[in-house]
């Protein structure tokens, strides 16, 4: 039996169509699935919409609609990502379904039956874009830092979630790894919020005040908190309520995919209520940064947003997932401007993978007919190759996209130096045999390259593997191998040269 590996993105309010963050969690959640794929591994990728709470009604109300037909009008862009942008997702859960409401509902219960549910009257600060109460110390002149504006004030009775119980265990299962945060600087960062004092945390809201939501199962005049219903979508999602035999064999998740915004919801409520309702921890929280435009956070406000559907539009989909795994550093925001986009795809996908690609299959169709030359061994080629791979795996499994690629890129690199050096038209006159050797030995190179971009550019990797004849369902990853008299195909130009629309 295939060993399981269970992700999950965070799932994304569609109270507008996806922006900058929303692609980037999306491509590195689909490009480690892809990862794990080629290992072996039985995938199960999850992502979906949270299509409740206040932020879905006060859009809604400004467009003339309904929470429900705002949700239903937007959920189709996020859909066909899986299509326009190679998002190769397992299952779709919105939180609107019947099984996520069932699961809510259910965990709801589980922890209410615990004594971990109460009810009390509540005042502080609301963020409606963070969905979150907020004390006075999280706000930074007076608002939120997250969406510069000053939470609003309320006064309700609501039903609280005993957070402050789990303080200690939360703590022991941080520090002992049963519980991984990555990088290490946000796992401490959570640690030192619990050690600041763990409050209790409002988990309702009455309909009074808020009738947009999932009906509270044993009190119908409340409707859950978006974070009580949000997150039960990792269990929902692979059927904790419909469907008991997939739910046993995925759970628990083996990473949920988040940005750094809501990560105290994630490593700190999400646990507790886990531990709360007596199922399993997930076992790996990755936190991702922001996308930044000109060092700044993009905003409407700054006028500094870049659309990635326009961005798509211009350069394809695969020179965005390109340049956003290339640019992601554990711990630090990317930073998105149209000239170093630019810069990227002529450098990297022009200049470096497309040309290679078309200067040895060009070489081997003209000089060879097409035909790969009978299988040369060179141990320095072979051992550097395997070195790639094995820094290749390393680095995926720390979740370093971006040191992975390169591991992948320095055969490229490697590649046009040996091509220049070497000068292939020049041997086939003098030496035959070297030719061959040199051909050979380009090809076996390129047949590992194609296998190691396919999780950052499936496309592009796919139209590659296909023209070298290398299937990698068929081989023993990770090493790709040329078949000796298969005749390579033409493939065309995979990247082409673009004017600057840098602007």
């Amino acid at each position: 039996m295939k060993e399981k590996f269970y992700l999950t993105t965070a799932i994304a309010y569609p109270n507008s169509k996806p922006h900058m963050g929303h692609f980037l969690e999306f491509i590195e959640a689909d490009a480690l699935a892809r990862f794990k794929k080629m290992k072996g591994y039985d995938t199960f990728l999850l992502t979906g919409t949270d299509e409740h709470g206040s932020k879905m009604v006060e859009k809604a109300k400004e467009l003339h609609m309904t929470p429900q037909e705002l949700a239903d009008q937007n959920v189709p862009i996020y859909q066909q990502l899986k299509t326009s942008l190679d998002f190769d997702y397992t299952a779709f859960i919105r939180t609107t379904e019947e099984r996520h409401i069932k699961t809510a509902q259910e965990i709801w219960m589980k922890i209410y039956d615990k004594g971990d549910i109460y009810k009390q009257q509540y005042k502080g600060l609301y963020c409606v874009g963070c969905e979150a109460f907020k004390t006075e110390k999280d706000l930074i002149d007076g608002k939120c830092p997250d969406h510069d504006k000053p939470p609003i004030f309320l006064e309700e009775e609501n039903y609280f979630f005993r957070l402050s119980k789990y303080a200690d265990l939360l703590i022991e299962k941080l520090e002992s790894g049963e519980l991984e945060v990555v990088p290490e600087f946000r796992k401490n960062e959570m640690i030192n919020v619990i050690r600041g004092g763990l409050l209790d945390v409002s988990f309702s809201r009455p309909k009074t005040s808020l009738a947009w939501g999932i009906e509270v199962p044993n009190n119908s005049n409340h409707v859950m908190y978006v974070w009580c219903d949000a997150l039960t979508n990792y269990l929902s999602g692979i059927g904790y309520s419909d469907n008991p035999k997939q739910f046993a064999q995925y759970w628990p998740a083996d990473v949920h995919i988040i940005g750094k915004d809501i990560s105290r919801f994630h490593a700190l409520i999400w646990p507790a209520m886990l531990l709360s309702a007596d199922l399993a921890l997930p076992k790996k929280i990755f936190i991702h940064e922001f996308v930044t435009s000109k060092g700044k956070k993009m905003s409407k406000t700054m006028g500094n947003i870049v659309d990635p559907f326009v961005v798509m539009e211009r350069y394809g989909s695969e020179a965005l997932r390109f340049f956003l795994l290339k640019e992601t550093v554990m711990g630090g925001d990317i930073d998105f401007t149209w000239p170093r986009f630019h810069n990227t795809y002529e450098a990297e996908l022009v200049n470096g993978i497309g040309n290679l690609v078309n200067r040895v299959i060009v070489i081997t169709q003209k000089y060879l007919v097409g035909r790969v030359p009978r299988v040369y061994k060179d141990k320095e080629i072979e051992q550097m190759i395997r070195q790639a791979w094995r820094d290749y795996e390393i680095f995926f499994d720390q979740y370093d996209f971006k040191t992975a690629l390169e591991s992948c890129l320095n055969l490229v690199y490697f590649s046009n130096r040996y091509i220049t050096e070497n000068a292939p038209w020049n041997l086939f006159k003098q030496d035959q045999e070297k030719f061959k050797q040199v051909i050979f030995i380009l090809l076996e190179i390129l047949a590992n390259v194609a296998l190691m971009l396919y999780p950052f550019i499936p496309r592009t990797s796919l139209k590659i593997q296909k023209a070298l004849g290398v299937n990698m369902e068929k081989l023993t990853i990770p090493y790709g191998k040329v078949r000796e008299g298969f005749r390579v195909e033409p493939i065309g130009i995979l990247f082409p040269k673009l004017e600057d629309k840098s602007s």
